[in-house]
């Protein structure tokens, strides 16, 4: 009876020393191939840096809820769940407001991307490029046309309708030059005009166009600011009251009239800075 007991002690030990082990191995390879990534020594420093910055991108990435930390703060200062609440109905909205900032951001980027698609296909032309295999020069790491730009590639290399591709491609947002590059084309092989001549006044036309939105946006960024200011202001009387202890979270969440006062307060707010923000958005598109 002793013998089989020590026997079973002794492949039980086995078995956890292998399992030990293979599970040391498996760690070891893992970290191998993070300092060893792509065939060069990677520092541990290093490493870590990358991961931080890898997590700093994901949380740029779901920006949205901080507003779930600031509002379990206020939580807790003011000793009800009502900010609780307040942070949950807030996070859609900020979200919405971020993805249409970002989708603002990458409109601009694309806008940049077809006038240095005009740049590259007029020098390529000039260079001495046949129309076709100057756009598919001008399109090698441009990225501006996304998923369109597989159709507007086969069309330049196998002869097809590249001005129907490039109209089809002026559609998606942020691509509206491309319909005038569509024109430019098309008036070249029907008409025979110069396309490069065509091309080099459209890149100036967007450019003035580019410049002309800069510089109205840097003239509005103080109507920006004032909006920004009167943002805060709430939140600086709340500050302000409760440096003077006049205890103002614990009026406005436990109090009716508090509640009132704070309802009242916030639609108010909310129906201003959409005022505001319409009429400045109003004066960059004019």
């Amino acid at each position: 009876m002793g013998l089989s007991v020590g026997v079973s002690g002794a492949v039980a030990l086995c078995v956890g020393t292998a399992a030990w082990l293979m599970a040391a191995q498996d760690h070891g390879r893992r970290r191998a191939r993070v300092l060893f990534a792509d065939g060069e020594v990677r520092p541990p420093l290093r490493v870590l840096r990358e991961r931080a910055v890898e997590l700093l991108e994901r949380s740029r990435e779901r920006r949205e809820w901080l507003c779930l930390p600031v509002a379990l703060v206020v939580a807790v200062l003011g000793e009800s769940v009502l900010p609780l609440l307040g942070g949950a109905a807030a996070v859609p909205l900020v979200r919405r407001w971020l993805r249409r900032r970002a989708l603002g951001k990458e409109r601009e980027r694309r806008e940049a991307g077809v006038v240095a698609l005009c740049g590259a296909t007029v020098g390529e032309l000039r260079a001495g490029h046949e129309p076709g295999q100057a756009l598919l020069v001008a399109l090698r790491g441009n990225g501006v046309m996304g998923a369109a730009e597989a159709g507007v590639s086969a069309a330049a290399r196998f002869g097809g309708d590249v001005p129907g591709a490039l109209a089809q491609a002026a559609r998606e947002p942020g691509l509206d030059g491309l319909a005038g590059v569509a024109a430019c084309w098309r008036v070249a092989v029907d008409g025979g005009a110069g396309l490069a001549a065509g091309l080099d006044r459209l890149e100036g036309a967007l450019r003035a166009e580019r410049r002309r939105r800069e510089e109205l946006r840097a003239q509005l960024a103080g109507a920006w600011s004032t909006v920004a200011v009167l943002a805060l202001l709430p939140v600086l009387g709340l500050g302000l009251g409760a440096a003077l202890g006049a205890d103002p979270l614990r009026v406005l969440l436990h109090t009716p009239a508090g509640l009132v006062c704070l309802v009242a307060g916030g639609l108010l707010e909310a129906a201003g800075l959409c005022w505001a923000a319409r009429i400045v958005r109003a004066g960059e598109t004019g």
